[in-house]
C-alpha cells in the first residue's frame, strides 16, 4: 500500500502530467479521459514506479513544447489580459491594489476587460475589501499587489480571511523568474512566507500557464472550507514578449564560446516561456466547485434528536451563510423549523431585526439548559469558551465544512452526539424539508423563556442609555440613537474593541448580509477595507462603519480612497482617547495604564482634509445625535464621506470584561 504522502504525489504527478499533454496539443487526441487513466492508475497503486517515470519523461517534453506553438515576436499582447480574461469570466467585477511595477500588466488588463481598478492607500486594505465581497456577493474577491513588501503588507488581512473562511484570491509580483535568489529588487520567498497563511499556492513559470492557474485558484480558494489562496506572477510572465526579450536577453557583443552558449540558452528559455500564450484558445471557464454534503445516514440521525427535542437551540456561525444555498434562503429554511437561534458573524442580521426566534442576551444560559443544540458552522473555540459553554447533558450536533473546526477541542470540554463536515446551509435546507413547516414542534414556553430573558437584558442596557458617563457622551446613548436612525439598507461594519463590542449588544442589522466583522482573528484595521468592498457590491445600501478610536488609526487614510473613487461611506467613531478594552484588565490586574491612553483627537478635521465632511460631537449634544445621524446618512446620499467624532466617556456597561 502506498502511503498518503506518495499517494498526493501520484495525484499530483498526473494532473501534472495531463496539463503537459495539453500543452503539446496531444489533447486533440486524448482530451480528458487520459486524467483518468492516470487517476485510475493511481488507484490501483501498482504501478508506481512505472507512472512515475513515465511522468517524468512527459515533462521533458514539455519543455520542448515551443516546437509546437507559434511564438509571435512582435506582438504586444500581455500575461495581463490573459489574467483579465479568467476574472471576468468568473464575474469579478473588482480588483483592489496598491500599484507597483511588478504587477502593472494585471491592472491595464483588468482595466482593459472591463474591470474596475480601485487602488488603495495600504495593501492590507486591497485584501479586507477583497474579503468584503466575497462574504457579500460569494464571488471571490481579488487583491493584486506587488512584490515583496507589498506582499507582506497583506499578511494580517490574509491570515484574517484566511480564519473568518473567506475565498480571496490574492495576485502577487515577483521578480523574472530567472533572477529570483539572485538579489533582485524586493526579492524574498514569497511561497514559503504565504504556505502557513493561504490554502494553496502556486508560482506561475509560463505564460501559458496563467490561465489553468487562474481557473484552479478560483476552484480551490471557492471548495470544501473557503479560503484565500495565492498566485505569484513572476515579471517575465507579464509583460509582452519584445519587452522581456531586451531585458532577459544578453546585449553584450561578446562572441566566446561561454557567451553564445548563455544567449542560446536565453533564446530557448524565452521561446518556450512565450508558447503556446496566445495562439491557442484556451477554456476560461470556471471549475466546478468541491462541497461536502450530509450524507443520508447522518441526516436520519439527525431527525431523530431534533424531533424528539423540548428545548432544541441552534448556534450559527459566518460559514451558515456560504454559497451555494447563501443567506436568503437559509433563513426560510430556519424560520421553517421554527428552533430559537443565536447568531454570530455574517449570520448577524440573518432573522432581521425583530424575528420571534432570534436570541441575542443570555446564551450562555439558554446553552445550558437545552437538550438538543445545533453549532450551525460555530465552532467551539473562545467564542463558545472552547466548548464549556455546552451542556454535558444536552444532545450536541455538530456541522462544518472543515474537520479540524468541526472537531475543535471536542474530547476536552465537549463531546459531540453527532458530526457532519458538511455544508451548513445544505444541511438546514435537508433538516426543513423533513421537520419544517409545522413538522416540528417546539415548545412555545421554551421560546418565550428565552425571549423574556432578551426583553429583560434589553430593558437594563436602555437604562445604562439614560445614566450620565464620568464625562463627555454616553456610548450606550450614541449607540441606541444611531440605531434608532439606521435605515433597513444599511450595512453595518464593525472594526473595534470596547465600543464595537457594546454596539453589537445595542445595534441590530436589519437583514442578512448587513454585518461584517473580523471574525476569530480579532483584527483591528479591517474597517475601511470592508466599507470599500461592501460599497461597491451595494451601491444603494447605507455603508456605515462603527469604530473605536484606536482601531481608526490603521486606516483613517483610506478616507482619501473613499472620496477619489466616489464612495459615500460614513464612519461613527467611538472616542474615548484610550484602548479602554485593554485598559480595563490591565489596569485592574496590574495596576498601570501603559501604553493604553491616546488623546481625543480630531479626527473629523483629519477626514475633512481627505475630502470627506467631518462632524464632532461632545457633552451637551446629546439632543442633537439623532439629528447628525440623519444629516450623515443625507450628505451620503448626495455623494459625500462622512466621519462622526463622537467623543465618550465610561460608564459600567462592559465592567468586568476582558480582552483574551
Amino acid at each position: 500500500m502506498l502511503s498518503d504522502e506518495q499517494y498526493e504525489h501520484l495525484l499530483s504527478s498526473a494532473k501534472d502530467v495531463y496539463m503537459y499533454l495539453h500543452e503539446i496539443e496531444y489533447y486533440i487526441l486524448f482530451k480528458n479521459s487520459i486524467y483518468y487513466v492516470f487517476l485510475t492508475i493511481c488507484a490501483l497503486q501498482t504501478f508506481y514506479p512505472i507512472f512515475m517515470i513515465l511522468a517524468m519523461v512527459i515533462r521533458q517534453i514539455g519543455i520542448f513544447a515551443h516546437f509546437f506553438h507559434k511564438v509571435d515576436h512582435d506582438s504586444n499582447r500581455h500575461g495581463g489580459e490573459l489574467i483579465a480574461s479568467v476574472l471576468k469570466a468568473h464575474g469579478v467585477d473588482y480588483v483592489f491594489t496598491l500599484s507597483g511595477g511588478h504587477i502593472s500588466p494585471v491592472l491595464t488588463g483588468a482595466e482593459k476587460a472591463g474591470i474596475r481598478v480601485i487602488d488603495t492607500r495600504h495593501e492590507v486594505t486591497t485584501v479586507f475589501a477583497a474579503d468584503a465581497v466575497y462574504r457579500l456577493s460569494g464571488v471571490p474577491g481579488v487583491a493584486v499587489v506587488t512584490a515583496g513588501p507589498g506582499l507582506t503588507n497583506t499578511v494580517t488581512a490574509v491570515k484574517n480571511a484566511q480564519m473568518a473562511e473567506s475565498a480571496v484570491v490574492l495576485l502577487g509580483g515577483c521578480p523574472s523568474t530567472l533572477l529570483k535568489g539572485r538579489g533582485a529588487l524586493q526579492d524574498i520567498d514569497q511561497m514559503s512566507l504565504f504556505k502557513s497563511l493561504t490554502k494553496w499556492q502556486k508560482t506561475v513559470t509560463k505564460v501559458r500557464d496563467l490561465v489553468p492557474v487562474m481557473r484552479e485558484a478560483f476552484r480551490q480558494a471557492q471548495s470544501g472550507t473557503p479560503g484565500p489562496v495565492f498566485v505569484e506572477l513572476p515579471l517575465d510572465t507579464l509583460y509582452p514578449y519584445p519587452i522581456v526579450k531586451k531585458e532577459v536577453v544578453s546585449k553584450s557583443s561578446g562572441n566566446s564560446l561561454r557567451s553564445r552558449l548563455v544567449n542560446w540558452y536565453l533564446n530557448h528559455y524565452l521561446e518556450n516561456l512565450f508558447a503556446g500564450a496566445f495562439d491557442v484558445e484556451r477554456e476560461i471557464r470556471p471549475w466546478p466547485v468541491e462541497i461536502p454534503f450530509p450524507k443520508k445516514a447522518q441526516m436520519q440521525k439527525v431527525v431523530e434528536l431534533v424531533s424528539k427535542a423540548k428545548k432544541p437551540l441552534i448556534v450559527l456561525g459566518s460559514q451558515s451563510t456560504l454559497p451555494p444555498i447563501g443567506a436568503t434562503e437559509l433563513r426560510k429554511h430556519i424560520e421553517s423549523l421554527g428552533i430559537p437561534c443565536f447568531l454570530g458573524g455574517m449570520s448577524r442580521g440573518l432573522l432581521g431585526p425583530n424575528s420571534p426566534l432570534h436570541m441575542r442576551q443570555s446564551r450562555g444560559l439558554a446553552l445550558k439548559e437545552a437538550d438538543v443544540v445545533i453549532l450551525g458552522g460555530a465552532v467551539c473555540d473562545f467564542r463558545l469558551n472552547y466548548g464549556k459553554s455546552l451542556s454535558s447533558k444536552s444532545k450536541i450536533i455538530a456541522v462544518n465544512r472543515s474537520k479540524q473546526q468541526l472537531y475543535k477541542n471536542a474530547g476536552i470540554f465537549w463531546n459531540p452526539t453527532l458530526a457532519l463536515q458538511a455544508d451548513v446551509g445544505q444541511f438546514f435546507k435537508e433538516l426543513a424539508e423533513k421537520l419544517g413547516n409545522g413538522k416540528l414542534s417546539v415548545s412555545k414556553d421554551w421560546i418565550d423563556s428565552l425571549k423574556e430573558r432578551d426583553n429583560a437584558k434589553e430593558s437594563k442596557n436602555l437604562e445604562m442609555a439614560l445614566q450620565p458617563a464620568d464625562k463627555h457622551l454616553n456610548p450606550v446613548k450614541v449607540l441606541f440613537d444611531l440605531e434608532h436612525t439606521l435605515s433597513e439598507d444599511t450595512i453595518l461594519i464593525a472594526d473595534g474593541g470596547d465600543f464595537v463590542a457594546t454596539a453589537s449588544y445595542i445595534v441590530r442589522p436589519r437583514k442578512p448580509l448587513s454585518w461584517l466583522d473580523p471574525g476569530a482573528f480579532g483584527t483591528l484595521g479591517c474597517g475601511a477595507g470592508f466599507a470599500l468592498g461592501a460599497k461597491l457590491v451595494k451601491p444603494d445600501a447605507d455603508v456605515c462603519v462603527i469604530f473605536g478610536d484606536g482601531s481608526l488609526g490603521y486606516s483613517l487614510i483610506e478616507f482619501d480612497t473613499f472620496y477619489r473613487h466616489k464612495l459615500p461611506i460614513r464612519a461613527v467613531i467611538g472616542n474615548d482617547a484610550c484602548w479602554t478594552q485593554i485598559a480595563r484588565e490591565q489596569v485592574n490586574m496590574l495596576g498601570s495604564d501603559v501604553g493604553c491612553n491616546l488623546i481625543y483627537t480630531t479626527y473629523e478635521q483629519a477626514a475633512e482634509g481627505l475630502g470627506a465632511k467631518g462632524f464632532v460631537l461632545d457633552a451637551g449634544d446629546e439632543e442633537k445625535l439623532k439629528e447628525v445621524f440623519n444629516k450623515s446618512r443625507q450628505l451620503n446620499l448626495e455623494g459625500h464621506p462622512v466621519l462622526i467624532n463622537c467623543l465618550i466617556g465610561k460608564t459600567k456597561f462592559r465592567e468586568g470584561s476582558i480582552s483574551v
